[in-house]
């Protein structure tokens, strides 16, 4: 016990100062970044946005020939480009509902407008769901159900793909 007393306050008796030269550096963290200041996407924002009108018009053109399984497959490909592309999912998810609700109300509106069957289909099918019976009412529920369908698609791509953790 008097060694240790002793040896209290002597230069290299505990061996602190040796950290340095056993490779244990005293590392500073990394500065404090706040998340919307970050970069995290690769591609420029021009080609993200041409992505999601070429979206929006395959959608148009899939829902105009009737079919209404393609917002899952658009948002599968978007969830699966965005682990090239690294955006947020607070941001890419509402692109893909976007693309996904304009894709699909596009064709409807203009239907209803040139008045085709849609217009006459949609308070039925509304009606027998419980909804007012408004053409509104069955577009919007169509519209809402191919959202869901994006975004079922881009949860599973960016499942099938995910990111490090580190990022």
């Amino acid at each position: 016990m008097t060694a240790e007393f002793r040896r209290l306050g002597k230069r290299g008796s505990y061996g602190l100062g040796e950290l340095r030269a056993r490779g244990i550096a005293d590392q500073r963290p990394a500065p404090f970044q706040p998340r919307f200041a970050r970069r995290y996407h690769r591609w420029p924002v021009t080609v993200w946005l041409l992505a999601l009108v070429a979206g929006v018009l395959l959608l148009a053109a899939t829902a105009a020939a009737g079919w209404w399984f393609t917002p899952f497959v658009v948002g599968l490909l978007a969830g699966l480009a965005n682990h090239v592309g690294r955006w947020p999912t607070a941001v890419a998810l509402p692109a893909v509902a976007v693309t996904a609700a304009g894709g699909w109300a596009a064709p409807l509106c203009w239907a209803i407008l040139h008045g085709q069957r849609y217009g006459a289909a949609a308070p039925a099918a509304a009606a027998l769901l419980g909804l007012p019976r408004y053409a509104a009412a069955g577009i919007a529920l169509t519209v809402l159900v191919s959202v869901v369908q994006a975004a079922a698609g881009y949860w599973l791509g960016r499942a099938l793909t995910p990111l490090p953790v580190d990022e």
